[in-house]
């Protein structure tokens, strides 16, 4: 009967070893299955935030390229009135009066990034570095991006409205051609030789070449921060495959 007892006692020992090693196991492999679940998801968000990083990277450069041209205009022009209006021609100089842009602003594209923080990825990367490059992108950057293009678009306001009433400047407009906002061919204007050698245009041009040039150098801070969040997201995806 003991004997009996003790390999029953044994027995009971045994299965309940067996069950908890098999639930332990059942638990464990749950819970592998949703870490590499949400891993994947977590990458699919990833891959399609790197897609956004570089749209936003192409969106950066197209701006700075027609900052860079804006400059060079306003140049142009500048030696121009300082050499008494002997370089360009009255069509030339209006023509590239308009096509000045100082208040085109970057606007980042922030759909995926938000996915990743409504759905707790963001919490499931790896990369402290990551994370705090992304916060620093979507939130400080990026109010710091309105604020600087909301001062130039009011300037942009009035800088538009005296090259059109001072130069009594008319033209056809193209919505579907130029990379953003279209673009404009000069069709009729009566150039106002006062104004255009006055102190006061003289220095709206100095303000124009002075915010193109200010927000030049915030978009290559943009570009080099989104550069190095490309390389850290491609980083994280490969740690992560």
């Amino acid at each position: 009967m003991d004997l009996d007892k003790k390999s029953r006692v044994k027995s009971y020992i045994y299965d309940g070893i067996v069950i908890f090693i098999g639930v332990f196991l059942s638990f464990f492999v749950e819970d592998l299955r949703v870490q590499n679940l949400n891993d994947y998801r977590k990458n699919q968000y990833l891959k399609d935030l790197r897609l956004t990083l570089d749209d936003d990277v192409n969106q950066i450069s197209h701006l700075k390229e027609v900052l860079n041209k804006s400059v060079s205009y306003i140049n142009q022009i500048q030696d121009d009135i300082d050499q008494n209006h002997s370089l360009l021609n009255d069509s030339i100089t209006i023509s590239k009066l308009i096509d000045i842009e100082v208040g085109i602003s970057f606007f980042s594209k922030d759909g995926i990034y938000n996915q990743l923080i409504a759905t707790d990825a963001f919490e499931l990367i790896k990369s402290t570095e990551l994370k705090n490059i992304l916060l620093e992108m979507y939130n400080h950057l990026k109010e710091r991006n309105i604020a600087t293009s909301n001062e130039i678009d009011q300037f942009n306001i009035g800088f538009r409205r005296t090259i059109l009433e001072n130069f009594r400047v008319r033209f056809d407009y193209d919505l579907l051609d130029g990379e953003f906002y279209g673009n404009r061919s000069l069709k009729v204007f009566e150039f106002n030789k006062s104004y255009y050698a006055s102190n006061d245009f003289y220095g709206i041009l100095s303000q124009a070449k002075l915010y193109s040039n200010m927000y030049q150098r915030q978009l290559k801070d943009l570009h080099d921060i989104y550069i190095e969040a490309i390389q850290l997201v491609n980083k994280e995806i490969n740690i992560s495959s």
